[in-house]
């Protein structure tokens, strides 16, 4: 009876010796492990393909701050989808192999750090659009935006599979038994990273927010008292709609600091923590992809009628995409 209770703990009975054992979980874990996070991961995907779908369909939603939306829609649908597989991480047996872990570990890098870098593009068209408007619309184009999403991603994949080259390496001398999916970085090279790919590029968002509030702030002002003195005449104004996007994207970078500060504070204290360890922090993490299409829904009135649009089928008429939005 002991020897029947010992096989079901391992991730591969069949490999007695080498197999790893499957940790109990405590209840609250499991009810996150097997419930919330699989219903994330399902929330996530598909509020976010609704936004990859609006703005990709819809011409008059083929704007520079909304390109930059699509790129973070997505990389959160990709980290509704890697939270799938994180699953099998936090469950204790990883049973897709060596190479797909690499991979997993690489993607999800690859993600993470391209959502940071589209939070920091974000953060400069708001800086652009409200502390120098005259020049927003030669400055920000559609063209150089793509450019610049282009190459966030593109720098995220090299600079995420060099840091990650040592797993593809030593792909059997990362794990310890049988059915683990070991993320290996050097400590040294973590801390780098962290700072690198998270705090500083944090510190850029808290700064320009920081500008783009106190301009956002004395043009409300100079708006509520009518102040039209030849000093204000020169300047120009932002608009309603752009001081309006300013604080919907606002809410969207704090939201995403708040879920993921914790994860990445974690990390950065605990020499010892890795993926699976705290699984709160880690739901934490992915909740954040959920979030933002729940604020567009909000915030955005294109993004509700195109929800609709997208949910009657209407979008499969003639000349759907010319469709009136805004």
């Amino acid at each position: 009876m002991m020897e029947t209770q010992d096989e079901t703990e391992l991730c591969f009975p069949e490999l007695f010796n080498t197999s790893c054992r499957r940790p109990k979980h405590p209840h609250s874990d499991a009810v996150l492990i097997y419930i919330v996070m699989p219903l994330t991961a399902l929330v996530a995907a598909i509020l976010n393909l609704l936004v990859i779908i609006s703005i990709s369909h819809f011409k008059q939603l083929h704007t520079p701050t909304n390109l930059l939306l699509l790129s973070l829609a997505f990389s959160d649908f990709f980290v509704g989808i890697m939270m799938c597989f994180h699953i099998l991480i936090s469950d204790g047996c990883w049973t897709l192999g060596d190479i797909m872990c690499a991979l997993y570990s690489i993607f999800g890098f690859t993600t993470t750090s391209a959502s940071v870098g589209t939070m920091v593009l974000i953060s400069v068209d708001r800086y652009v659009a409200i502390c120098d408007p005259l020049h927003y619309c030669t400055k920000v184009t559609v063209k150089r935006v793509t450019i610049c999403i282009c190459l966030c991603w593109f720098c995220s994949v090299i600079y995420n599979s060099l840091l990650m080259y040592n797993n593809l390496e030593q792909l059997h001398r990362c794990i310890s038994c049988v059915g683990e999916c070991a993320i290996v970085v050097d400590h040294s090279a973590g801390v780098a990273d962290i700072i690198l790919t998270f705090f500083f590029p944090v510190i850029v968002i808290i700064v320009l927010y920081m500008r783009v509030f106190v301009v956002a702030v004395s043009q409300a002002r100079a708006m509520r008292s009518h102040i039209t003195s030849i000093t204000l005449s020169c300047t120009v104004s932002a608009k309603k709609s752009e001081l309006k996007a300013a604080r919907t994207l606002g809410v969207v970078i704090v939201v995403f600091l708040t879920c993921l500060c914790p994860y990445f504070i974690a990390s950065l204290l605990d020499d010892n923590f890795i993926m699976s360890s705290v699984p709160i922090y880690n739901w934490l993490f992915y909740f954040n992809s959920c979030l933002n299409p729940v604020i567009y829904s909000f915030c955005y009135p294109w993004y509700r009628k195109s929800v609709k649009l997208i949910v009657t089928l209407k979008i499969l008429e003639s000349d759907s995409s010319r469709a009136k939005v805004l």
